[in-house]
């Protein structure tokens, strides 16, 4: 079932704390219990979040002595950009999709990868702490002023790539962490989001939520679409298994014959 060229989902922030790595570790998750072939690669050899996320769960199917959907996974230790380029040609050999995580920081691989993206995937806070990566607001009117560098730099990346070979890079911003009981603030960052979108073409999507079942599965590496292996499940619990289903559809990614719904994640 494998392609030829996977479909490149890379997932980057010059900024921490996002929840950058747990969207990149549940989407590929997510797309591997969907049937599909997938590949993961760590670009932060220091961190190593998503690849301590997927050793953990590893070791908690072989403890515990279940099935698990686990996509390929490598983290790159290498110093070269043709180290990078050999990595990413081995790991996307056989795969419907290859998944990039790369470092909360500015990073020469990262910047290396971002314009062969296929899907490039913006994770932020909603707040205007994490909008100044992507713009600038008036502080009286929080109208955009600017474009970020970073907003510059993917502008200007999707430009070059679709005069290269007609392909358009899907810029999504990632709307995480939205604070239901500030209804001021979040209208504020939704309306300079949709000010935004509308010059530099990203879509925004909502992501995840601030809960701690997502910190709290991170030791044995399940996740909430694990459903036959988390016990009994709470209200919150099932409303963010259905963010993740969202946020999974959201992405609109192209489907492969005989894989399943992203409707069904989760729900043996």
């Amino acid at each position: 079932m494998g392609n030829p060229q996977p479909h490149l989902i890379i997932f980057a922030n010059e900024k921490g704390g996002t929840g950058k790595s747990t969207t990149a570790v549940h989407t590929a998750i997510a797309l591997s219990a969907l049937g599909h072939d997938v590949g993961l690669i760590d670009l932060d050899p220091r961190q190593r979040t998503v690849t301590r996320y997927m050793e953990n769960r590893v070791e908690t199917a072989r403890r515990r002595g279940i099935e698990l959907p686990v996509p390929d996974f490598a983290v790159f230790t290498g110093d070269s950009i043709d180290a990078l380029d050999d990595q990413v040609i081995q790991m996307a050999q056989g795969k419907d999709f290859l998944v990039v995580d790369t470092p909360g920081r500015d990073d020469v691989f990262a910047r290396h990868l971002a314009p062969h993206a296929n899907t490039l995937v913006t994770p932020m806070n909603d707040s205007f702490v994490d909008f100044d990566l992507i713009g600038q607001v008036d502080p009286e009117t929080f109208k955009v002023r600017r474009l970020s560098f970073y907003s510059e730099l993917i502008f200007d990346a999707r430009k070059t790539r679709a005069k290269v070979d007609g392909v358009a890079i899907d810029w999504v911003v990632l709307r995480n962490r939205v604070q239901h009981h500030d209804a001021r603030n979040k209208k504020r960052v939704g309306d300079a989001l949709m000010e935004l979108s509308r010059r530099v073409g990203f879509r925004v999507i909502p992501g995840l939520s601030e809960r701690v079942i997502f910190r709290e599965l991170f030791p044995s590496g399940l996740t909430l679409l694990d459903k036959g292996h988390l016990g009994e499940l709470g209200v919150s619990h099932i409303a963010a298994r259905q963010e993740l289903r969202e946020m999974v559809a959201g992405f609109a990614l192209p489907t492969q014959d005989g894989t399943a719904s992203v409707d069904l994640l989760g729900a043996a």
